[in-house]
């Protein structure tokens, strides 16, 4: 896919110095960056045009649908947004009736996002077009390899703590060889020196 796209000028062939790169068509992230990039880019701007509503208001619409109710940090949590995005998501909501802002009856401190009729409502309708686009996204492939995909994508997003963990423990070796490397190399210059 990648590849077919690609155009050349002899300034952008890439040289000796430089010729270790991502193999783009079969770099993962790349291909689940480039979907979900797509799938919100155009799912923001119909629904900003027929809804009134960006991408975010609805992902928030969405949780609040299945629970009713809930928190800044369990949208963070589960979406993924920050929580700077999500406060302003939940402000703008607000202001919108599209949701009330209420204390948790279970904590007393914590505030919730509860969803109001309207965004009852502005949810069921958005609901139907994002079920559509998730049905022509998925047309070329059957039932079973849907089902598939599904457990594949699940267990890979349950990986992603292990991810952040790895990286973590990369840049540490990484740094921790080069201050080896430097260490090693100063010495050799006293040596010399």
């Amino acid at each position: 896919m990648y590849a077919e796209t690609r155009e050349f000028s002899a300034s952008t062939l890439p040289t000796r110095k430089h010729a270790r790169h991502i193999d783009l068509e079969r770099y993962v992230p790349a291909y689940l960056t480039w979907t979900a990039n797509k799938l919100s880019r155009g799912a923001s701007h119909f629904y900003l045009k027929h809804f009134g509503v960006g991408i975010e208001v609805w992902r928030c619409l969405v949780l609040l649908a299945v629970d009713g109710a809930c928190s800044a940090n369990k949208v963070s949590r589960v979406i993924g947004m920050d929580k700077a995005s999500v406060s302003r998501c939940f402000k703008s909501m607000q202001q919108d009736d599209l949701i009330r802002i209420e204390l948790d009856q279970s904590d007393g401190r914590a505030r919730i996002a509860v969803l109001t009729d309207k965004g009852r409502a502005l949810h069921d309708d958005i609901r139907d077009v994002a079920l559509e686009r998730e049905r022509a996204l998925l047309e070329v492939l059957s039932k079973e390899e849907t089902s598939s995909l599904l457990s594949l994508l699940q267990r890979v997003h349950e990986n992603l703590p292990a991810v952040e963990i790895a990286t973590q423990k990369f840049i540490a070796a990484r740094d921790a060889r080069a201050a080896k490397g430097s260490a090693t190399a100063g010495q050799r210059g006293g040596i010399h020196g």
